[in-house]
């Protein structure tokens, strides 16, 4: 007996309806990067490793996916380096290319090399899967795909105010409630120089930025495990228990990091972006979190993350602003800014809530009954019809029992089945029979036409 096949874990497979569901998202997404103006690109799935290595830090190089050299690869390698079992050296050897680990080093790549194409500032959408060789669980996958759209070659601070439009934007148009929160990296240096362990901005960071999870006690026992004074911690607290309006805070922060350069950059940049979104008419609330951090060896100014209101769930959108993307190849100084939906949870939102609208994960809405030669030449055309205004239209391929025609309707959750005997053809009219209500009607192919429609 045949071995039944499987897929690699952390790998899936997905049905037409989950499809169905994960092109609203991409296609919702896409329409609205396209309205704000950004171009869509594509990058190959295989970079080379030259390009992907030391990029993501030594565990982000553990994760990379490599890709064997074709032809003959052991030629070059001597038995004693097989012998030695080195696995990392062998790779190198052995390895060329690697699979994309995420779209912003292949973008910065890109920028790179087609800068003398490129029109700046340039703003760039890619919708595209990612591969990762992580250890696979719940919501952690070793393919998933990544929504990013960034703008590069422009320090204005319009860039964030309209990436937070595109983020209410989209959730509207979902019907996901979501807060936006955000925060500036400057602020983020400013509070670490005031409370006087500016070298423990990473420790403090990362410490600060679980307070939702693990609570207030736990994160100042993580910041004195990690050598924070308790003179320190102690000034922390006030601002990271925060609390009031925006602008409450901005001013609160403000007299706090008072002799703060760079804390008071921080906080005039977030007040821009706060005041000029007033004026937009945002859908949903945004939400100034000094205790966001988000990766603060890559972004260097504003910060944002979104979660859903009505579900308990992660971070299902985030991003920042980055000074430097190209330096990794050579091309300092280009400033960019930039978010990423996160597909896989915005589609786990929305399957929680029920928030899909039934024609975007609709299949077919009407089925042509296979009576015989005769009768499926005189239902061609009206297949033909009903698809030329709109109507997703199968004719079934196969003269067999009508019973089983009705089961296939059934299956696939067809709402309308045409018929057309002997007594129809005649009359130049079809059956249309509403498979949810059971009611049949005699109609020509217009009225049927006006009915599914």
């Amino acid at each position: 007996m045949a071995q039944k096949p499987n897929i690699p874990k952390g790998m899936r497979d997905f049905s037409p309806v989950e499809m169905a569901k994960r092109n609203y998202i991409f296609n919702t997404i896409r329409e609205v990067y396209a309205l704000y103006g950004f171009e869509q690109i594509e990058t190959p799935a295989m970079e080379t490793l030259q390009t992907l290595m030391g990029k993501y830090g030594e565990e982000g190089d553990k994760l990379l996916f490599k890709v064997l050299n074709s032809g003959d690869y052991l030629t070059k390698i001597s038995d004693e380096e097989l012998v030695e079992r080195n696995s990392l050296r062998l790779a190198s050897r052995l390895c060329e290319k690697g699979l994309r680990y995420d779209l912003t080093v292949p973008f910065a790549r890109y920028v790179v090399m087609h800068r003398e194409e490129l029109q700046l500032p340039f703003k760039r959408y890619q919708i595209q899967p990612v591969w990762r060789a992580d250890r696979p669980q719940k919501g952690r996958y070793r393919e998933f795909y990544q929504c990013d759209a960034d703008v590069v070659g422009s320090n204005s601070l319009l860039n964030e105010v309209e990436l937070m439009q595109i983020i209410d934007t989209v959730f509207t148009r979902l019907g996901i409630r979501v807060q936006i929160k955000i925060n500036n990296r400057k602020i983020l240096t400013g509070i670490a120089e005031t409370i006087g362990e500016a070298d423990k901005i990473v420790d403090i960071t990362v410490a600060i930025d679980k307070l939702d999870k693990i609570g207030l006690e736990n994160v100042n026992a993580e910041l004195k495990a990690n050598g924070l004074s308790d003179e320190a911690i102690e000034k922390l607290q006030p601002i990271i228990t925060l609390t009031g309006t925006n602008e409450e805070k901005l001013t609160t922060i403000s007299q706090v990091l008072n002799d703060s350069e760079i804390g008071q950059k921080g906080i005039e940049e977030i007040r821009f972006i706060l005041d000029t979104l007033k004026s937009t008419g945002l859908n949903n609330e945004i939400q100034l979190d000094l205790t966001l951090a988000r990766g603060l060896n890559y972004y260097t100014g504003a910060i944002f993350e979104v979660k859903a209101l009505d579900t308990p769930m992660g971070s299902i959108t985030g991003g920042g602003r980055y000074d430097n993307l190209t330096g990794i190849f050579g091309m300092p100084g280009l400033s960019g800014v930039g978010i990423s939906f996160g597909a896989d949870r915005i589609y786990d939102v929305l399957n929680t809530l029920d928030l899909y609208p039934k024609e975007a994960v609709n299949g077919p809405r009407l089925l042509f009954i296979n009576f015989g030669e005769k009768e499926t030449a005189y239902c061609l055309s009206a297949v033909s019809k009903a698809r030329a205004q709109g109507i997703r239209t199968e004719m079934y391929p196969d003269s067999v029992k009508m019973k089983k025609q009705m089961s296939y309707a059934n299956a696939k959750a067809i709402p309308f089945v045409a018929l057309a005997g002997e007594n129809e053809i005649a009359e130049g009219k079809f059956t249309l029979k509403n498979m949810q209500t059971g009611e049949q009607q005699l109609v020509t192919i217009d009225e049927l036409i006006d009915i599914i429609q």
